[in-house]
């Protein structure tokens, strides 16, 4: 149990954060809001409210009396021994079982089955929705966290699942697996899928994802050349690479976060990978140093082959043995995993009046609301306005974003007029070290840094026109979580604050 005084006021909650065990007394607490130190999730202190994603479950909370200056915090002891969702689906008021309302003919079909439309799919139900939902993914199971991928390779899938079917089952929550939409009538407002079946809607979201982007070389299409986007793939590439030589081709967190799981724990041949360009923020200290992940990777035995480009897969019997690099050189690889960048699930759409930007995302403002009446969009697929890039659209592919926007489109499904108001939260381990991200660096200027990155204890301020944009840690908890909740405040940090 953990004992909040916020003023004169006492709260007793559960003192470990739903989605990952982080001790709250080690968080960050502005106000009535306590935000866990690892990971960004942000709850209300009198009521257990989640406040901020990624968690899904809201914390327990206690009575607590005064009583001749001692303050006593009532609670059975089989609700302390009960795991988080339960207290939640009772929070949320749905009891054990939910049961609709066979008067509403109301329908909210959700194309997708990640963490944008299950928090949606849960928000209808929490908000009293009483019609029926209907999930609809092209992969064979409930909602996972995706970002095990590549953390924990040889993970179960069902270890991975943030919902059990019986869950979903429970809350009247219906799941359609391995069907794909092919096409969407937004004036008949129909969805038609891949088997040839079709589905009507009263509300539509699509949270259809990203997907990852293919090589465009020759040999590209050899077999063992693989994508990371599925359990089914991360089963896969561990079972082919063991002891194997592996060729990661991109420098994206999931290349990355390959790395360390290849280095680190799973006895991997020899780790290289080559890139054209960085995706990870982290000013080096001297100019001729790789950015610091890198550097942390380089000392595990990972060789870099940087700004350059692949030529070709060249391969025998049909399986890929070596990429050759533009320069000429060949890397010898049973295996090579593209992490390139990603694009958004959205081809389906082509041809329709939804408005989508060059690269395919969908537009939406901050009701998570596309130009389509009835139609909502989230997550990957999406492009929406940035609060701390002032206002401009961005697309943002991590869990917490879209745990976000799932919550706020189905407020707005059910008008209730809610815009989104989130600091995005990343976190990453490499090789047993812990790395946070708050906020929107794009397009930053300058760096404050404190701390050593050489020594792998530090915190950094990205900073654009004289103010934080956005911030990021190794070993410095809970310093990003209270930059997320100063940012979140609206609250600017000038430069000369950071420093």
């Amino acid at each position: 149990v953990l004992l909040v005084r916020n003023k004169k006021e006492f709260s007793a909650l559960g003192s470990k954060c739903p989605h990952h065990g982080a001790p709250l007394s080690k968080g960050v607490l502005r106000g009535e809001r306590l935000r866990c130190p690892w990971h960004g999730a942000c709850f209300n202190i009198k009521t257990g409210d989640i406040e901020e994603y990624p968690s899904l479950d809201c914390l327990p909370c206690f009575k607590v009396t005064v009583k001749d200056g001692k303050v006593f915090v009532t609670a059975k002891k089989k609700v302390l021994t009960l795991p988080a969702v339960t207290k939640h689906k009772r929070h949320l008021g749905l009891g054990t079982f939910f049961k609709r309302c066979l008067l509403n003919r109301d329908t909210m079909l959700l194309l997708g089955g990640g963490v944008a439309a299950l928090l949606c799919a849960e928000t209808l139900r929490q908000e009293g929705f009483t019609g029926r939902i209907i999930m609809v993914t092209k992969e064979k199971h409930v909602p996972y966290d995706k970002s095990k991928l590549s953390k924990e390779m040889n993970l179960k899938p069902e270890d991975a699942y943030l919902r059990k079917p019986e869950f979903l089952d429970a809350q009247c929550i219906e799941l359609w697996r391995e069907k794909e939409a092919v096409s969407v009538d937004f004036q008949k407002q129909k969805v038609r899928f891949m088997d040839g079946s079709s589905q009507k809607y009263h509300q539509l979201l699509i949270a259809t994802g990203s997907h990852s982007s293919s090589l465009k070389v020759p040999g590209a299409d050899l077999q063992n050349v693989c994508i990371l986007q599925t359990p089914e793939d991360s089963s896969k590439i561990l079972e082919l690479a063991t002891g194997k030589n592996l060729v990661i081709v991109g420098a994206s967190f999931v290349g990355t976060k390959l790395e360390c799981v290849s280095t680190a724990c799973l006895g991997f041949g020899r780790v290289q990978l080559f890139l054209q360009q960085c995706s990870l923020e982290f000013p080096s200290e001297y100019s001729n140093q790789f950015p610091l992940p890198f550097q942390m990777l380089q000392n595990k035995g990972v060789k870099f082959y940087m700004k350059t480009e692949l030529s070709e897969l060249k391969g025998k019997d049909g399986k890929v043995t070596e990429a050759v690099l533009a320069s000429g050189e060949k890397l010898p690889a049973a295996v090579v995993v593209v992490a390139i960048g990603v694009f958004p699930n959205s081809a389906f759409l082509k041809g329709t009046s939804i408005a989508r930007d060059d690269k395919g995302a969908i537009l939406v403002d901050l009701h998570m609301q596309t130009n389509i009446p009835n139609v909502f969009a989230a997550g990957d697929v999406v492009s929406f306005p940035v609060a701390l890039l002032n206002g401009d659209r961005s697309s943002i592919h991590h869990q917490q974003v879209a745990e976000a926007h799932g919550h706020t489109a189905a407020l707005n499904m059910l008008k209730k007029e809610k815009e989104l108001h989130t600091v995005p939260f990343f976190w990453t381990t490499m090789l047993g070290k812990s790395i946070r991200y708050a906020g929107c660096g794009k397009g930053y200027t300058d760096t404050v840094v404190k701390g050593s990155l050489e020594q792998q204890k530090f915190l950094i301020f990205y900073i654009r026109d004289g103010f934080v944009t956005a911030a990021a840690s190794l070993d410095c908890d809970p310093m990003v979580s209270l930059i997320a909740e100063v940012l979140w405040s609206g609250k600017q940090i000038s430069k000369e604050e950071a420093e």
